[in-house]
């Protein structure tokens, strides 16, 4: 009895691998667009997390000092005792740190306000105030 083998090389084509390859690509198209996103949303929401504490602590400092704090003192009397008037009667800490905008930027106050009495806001992605989408302001008015 004689044993013949037949050896087969198995393996994939060109058109094969090229098939799959643009498969892969297709799926890549649809999907990393969506994933992008949703960073930008997770900003948008962080941005107004930290907008919406940020009003509660000015809120609190009023509550103890019968005003906002100046344009002048700025978020900064909400960590520091504002040293130029008008010197706040009852201060105490209101925030650990002041919180930068999830584009590493700091948050902008105004007082008065441009839609409110004061104002708490981020200029989002770009940096400029305005916007749509991702550049979109995010602030105490929302």
């Amino acid at each position: 009895m004689k044993l013949t083998s037949f050896s087969r090389h198995r393996g994939f084509t060109l058109i094969e691998l090229m098939v799959v390859l643009v498969i892969i690509g297709v799926l890549a198209a649809l999907i990393v667009p969506n994933v992008l996103d949703r960073a930008d949303d997770a900003r948008s929401t962080a941005a107004k997390t930290d907008v919406n504490n940020v009003m509660q602590a000015l809120k609190l400092y009023r509550l103890d000092n019968q005003r906002y704090p100046t344009a002048e003192q700025g978020l900064q009397a909400l960590i520091t005792k504002p040293s130029s008037g008008p010197i706040p009667p009852n201060w105490k800490p209101y925030l650990d740190k002041l919180p930068n905008d999830p584009w590493s930027r700091p948050y902008q106050y105004l007082n008065p306000g441009i839609k409110g009495e004061i104002d708490v806001m981020s200029f989002g992605a770009d940096g400029q105030p305005g916007g749509e989408g991702k550049n979109a302001d995010v602030g105490s008015w929302q």
